[in-house]
């Protein structure tokens, strides 16, 4: 009996979550990247994806434009994309979390369904992350704003103690033993 892979074992979350990057404001996977984790080649992947374009709204999937596949080209270390010499030479589609659930229906294998598990774990856990980063965000803030206001608070009192201290200007003899 052949031993079945246990959840992390196929693919670690920390490699999909590397994977995921924010396009136009919103949390996407680039096909090519979806291929690799599915085991296809993009090409393949990018067919299928097209045979089933019904299956795939705005919310879904969209291509890159030219700025953005080039902006995405400078963030990392590829080739020029001319063909012959490897890298992009078509604008990479960019597939949301329910996008890359739909695409393992439309590649329709095992391997394909169990991946996409996986993905939508990294999703959430990116989610989550989020959100707690911002709830820290909010926290710090607050915190500032708390001292802050302690600051200002402490300042006064500085400077009333130097007024107490500070020598009378009238020329009177002070109250009290003196040196």
């Amino acid at each position: 009996m052949a031993a079945r892979s246990t959840p992390g074992s196929l693919i670690p979350t920390e490699r999909i979550v590397q994977g995921i990057i924010e396009v136009r404001g919103r949390k996407v996977m680039l096909s090519s990247d979806l291929a690799a984790l599915y085991g296809v080649s993009t090409k393949a992947f990018n067919q299928a994806v097209k045979r089933n374009a019904e299956r795939f709204p705005a919310d879904f999937m969209f291509q890159l434009t030219k700025d953005e596949a080039q902006a995405l080209r400078s963030q990392s270390v590829t080739s020029n994309g001319r063909p012959g010499r490897g890298g992009m030479r078509y604008r990479p589609y960019a597939f949301s979390e329910h996008g890359a659930v739909m695409a393992a229906s439309v590649l329709n294998s095992p391997r394909a369904v169990e991946v996409s598990v996986f993905i939508v774990r990294a999703f959430v856990r990116l989610s989550r992350i989020t959100a707690d980063q911002r709830q820290l965000a909010l926290k710090l803030a607050e915190l500032e704003g708390t001292v802050a206001a302690h600051d200002k608070a402490l300042r006064a009192v500085i400077a009333r103690l130097k007024e107490m201290i500070k020598p009378t200007a009238s020329g009177k003899k002070p109250i009290g033993f003196g040196p």
